[in-house]
């Protein structure tokens, strides 16, 4: 099996032998992942066994084949990172952006040239 579904698959295994399915009710694990019993699976593992069949459906699916699958933390947020912008330029607070004023500044005179041409002044 490739790795890029080994992590999901044991964190699944995982999940199963601590559920009640399998602990108390005394079921195959086999058994808990089929629809009379899913519906008791705590929702991790319903999540995990959604997962591990969309790593495996991406395995085959010709898209995703030169990139590969996702890691199974795709979200930069949950591991406590913020996460990246899509467009150029610095974000609100990253050194860019909206300057700090008191109110009392002197009014500097710019020289703009517009689109036609034409040079103003702004203050």
């Amino acid at each position: 099996m490739p790795s890029s579904c080994r992590d999901i698959r044991a964190a699944l295994a995982d999940c199963l032998q601590s559920s009640d399915c399998v602990l108390i009710q005394r079921n195959q694990p086999s058994d808990c992942l089929r629809p009379p019993l899913l519906d008791t699976l705590p929702t991790r593992c319903q999540q995990l066994k959604r997962g591990y069949g969309d790593c495996k459906r991406g395995m085959i699916d010709m898209r995703k084949r030169f990139r590969g699958n996702q890691p199974i933390a795709v979200s930069k947020e949950l591991e406590g990172e913020k996460p990246g912008q899509l467009y150029a330029g610095s974000g609100f607070g990253q050194g860019g952006g909206v300057r700090a004023t008191s109110g009392d500044e002197d009014a500097k005179a710019e020289t703009v040239v517009g689109v036609d041409g034409e040079r103003r002044v702004v203050r």
